[in-house]
């Protein structure tokens, strides 16, 4: 299917009102960074004077394109097209309404804004994460006449800071009493206690930069937590927040000499990081779809499920988009590893939560929190979609063990995900011929990148060995 782009040129005599209100109110800020997030999650972008930002909001910021084809160490992608066949044209970023807000982690006074990318014509980009995720959201709307609603839960893992800046990572000491955890103590409130400092910070900030932060929780390994984001009735906002909350994460760890690390599988043996994302539907009354006591037999909720279930290995290329991303895929970890549901069982790879009524949705658990949410969300929202336009049936819900109940088998590596999506076509008419193809040409260049690299581990394995 031929791309179909909305134009949407960005109203700047609009988005300059709240640039000017934000100065006027925040006078000590001098500098305001321009925060892009490439189709690897990275933040990239400029760093602006307090006096360059009212331009910016009226006109827009010229950033050069090759930007959205390069892999995520930041190197040109040529392969894409997008670099010297087009004299690495610039396109334009945009400011993301509502999204200029104060730094809290740095010590001089910043402010931030997250930006958007368009062509010089004003028409929003083709290959943009975000803006493929608007696409997917507005065609949602237009065929079933349902809103997506959207949280995004992350886990993170805080480090010692020296031990991880050297390749070597170990759990952080406390803040408190100095002492460093080793045992996985799962829930431990001490752990929260230890790093108090942090979480008051953090929590400070997120109220500051208007970011919807709720419980946290000490996870499955030392130095590994979880903060839950309210859910949004505006899908894409709730990805601007899991993008600015991932900035706020790691800004507020290294103020508290930490690092902060959203990797898939820092540690061979503990747990790994996942993106959980949580979605329902909203009527146009603003009611919650999926609404029911009796999940297993809603037909709407099914259909999604099922749509999930069928472009699972589909989309597995942007839910696990980088090598480490394969080592979290193991049996027993609460990492799911086959396209299965169930309900009120963490097992599955989608799954429907204990909570009934107009508290009814579906989690989507299988996406490492080293992904882009803007295109896990748009690759979720296609599945869905897909569900139901072509009226699935997920089949049963599993019940007690998904590792050990048979399903069909998703790809098994880096390429063959790689393959997949490139393939799909599914993904390809819900996200766009041209960005499937950018992004599994970008991700197959950097897996070439990777895998040409000699690693630590082949000198241990076969130096003095073969």
């Amino acid at each position: 299917m031929k791309d179909v782009t909305q134009s949407a040129k960005p109203n700047g005599a609009e988005l300059v009102k709240e640039a000017e209100a934000f100065l006027v109110a925040n006078p000590d800020v001098t500098h305001v960074a321009m925060v892009f997030t490439d189709m690897s999650g990275v933040a990239r972008g400029k760093l602006l004077t307090r006096d360059e930002v009212p331009a910016a909001f009226r006109n827009g910021r010229f950033f050069p394109g090759s930007m959205i084809s390069i892999d995520v160490t930041g190197r040109d992608v040529e392969e894409t097209g997008l670099v010297w066949e087009d004299g690495d044209g610039d396109r334009v970023c945009w400011p993301v309404p509502g999204t200029l807000v104060r730094i809290p982690w740095m010590n001089d006074a910043q402010a931030q804004y997250l930006a958007t990318l368009h062509e010089v014509s004003g028409d929003p980009s083709y290959i943009e994460p975000r803006q493929t995720l608007v696409r997917v959201i507005d065609r949602f709307k237009r065929e079933t006449g349902l809103t997506p609603v959207a949280a995004v839960e992350l886990e993170f893992y805080l480090m010692d800071r020296d031990s991880a800046l050297a390749g070597k990572p170990l759990p952080p000491r406390s803040l408190t009493n100095n002492a460093r955890t080793t045992q996985i103590q799962c829930y431990l409130l001490q752990d929260l206690e230890d790093f108090g400092p942090f979480f008051r910070d953090l929590y400070q900030g997120a109220k500051v930069q208007g970011l919807p932060a709720e419980a946290l929780i000490s996870e499955y390994a030392p130095g590994q937590m979880e903060i839950g984001l309210k859910h949004r009735a505006d899908a894409l906002r709730a990805c601007d927040d899991a993008i600015m909350f991932k900035r706020l994460v790691k800004g507020t760890a290294e103020r508290h000499g930490l690092v902060a690390s959203f990797m898939a599988k820092p540690y061979k043996d503990q747990a790994g990081c996942g993106m959980h994302i949580h979605a329902s539907l909203a009527d146009a009354a603003g009611k919650n779809a999926f609404a029911t006591d009796d999940p297993v037999s809603h037909p709407l909720l099914r259909q999604c499920v099922a749509g999930l279930k069928a472009t699972m290995g589909d989309a597995l290329a942007v839910f696990a988009p980088n090598a480490n991303s394969y080592r979290r895929f193991r049996k027993h970890s609460y990492a799911p590893v086959k396209p299965n549901w169930g309900i009120n069982n963490r097992t599955v790879s989608i799954r429907i939560p204990a909570s009934t009524g107009a508290a009814t949705h579906l989690e989507h658990r299988i996406c490492g929190a080293d992904a882009n949410p803007y295109l896990v969300l748009a690759a979720v929202l296609s599945g869905m979609l897909h569900g139901i336009t072509q009226r699935l049936d997920p089949g049963p819900p599993v019940k007690g063990n998904g590792y050990a109940i048979p399903a069909e088998a998703l790809p098994t590596n880096w390429f063959d995900a790689i393959d997949t999506f490139r393939d799909s076509q599914v993904m390809k008419e819900y996200m766009g011929e041209r960005l499937v193809n950018v992004f599994a040409t970008i991700k197959e260049v950097e897996a070439d990148r990777f895998f040409s690299e000699p690693q630590p581990l082949d000198f241990e394995y076969y130096l003095r060995t073969i």
